[in-house]
């Protein structure tokens, strides 16, 4: 009995030993495009331009501008196909909903509509973006 514990002792040493070699990483390098969380940092934000947000007529404070990026961002980078990510501000409302990828070149790009709403009015905005190598995203058009 000793000497089957000592075995099984030394096995989990040895799938532990293993086990440890392992590592995750939690860098941008790390995500795919359907990443549940991606980081949605300024520089990924600004490199959106405005987003459709910006060219769909609607005027919007500078902090609803932020949520309305970053909704377009997650929705580039981690949302599932046809997943709305839901975003509210003062006053307004958004919805940003992704098509599926696909490639220009070696870039993966994605098509992508923004629905706005301001005191009952709605708005739909549609453009694409691609993403870079940096892990932004640039708008087309």
């Amino acid at each position: 009995m000793i000497l089957r514990s000592q075995g099984m002792m030394v096995s989990v040493l040895l799938l532990a030993a293993a086990l440890s070699g392992c590592t995750t990483t939690k860098g941008a390098a790390s995500r795919g495009i359907f990443s549940s969380k991606p980081s949605a940092s300024a520089a990924f934000i600004t490199a959106l331009q405005g987003g459709i947000v910006g060219r769909s007529g609607v005027s919007l404070s500078d902090s609803n501008k932020q949520r309305a990026l970053e909704a377009e961002y997650r929705a580039l980078e981690g949302a599932a196909v046809g997943q709305p990510v839901v975003w509210s501000g003062k006053d307004v409302t958004g919805k940003v909903v992704a098509a599926a990828p696909y490639q220009v070149g070696s870039q993966n790009c994605r098509q992508y509509t923004h629905t706005l709403t301001v005191d009952g009015k709605e708005t739909v905005a549609r453009g694409a973006a691609c993403r870079n190598q940096d892990g932004s995203w640039s708008p087309l058009g």
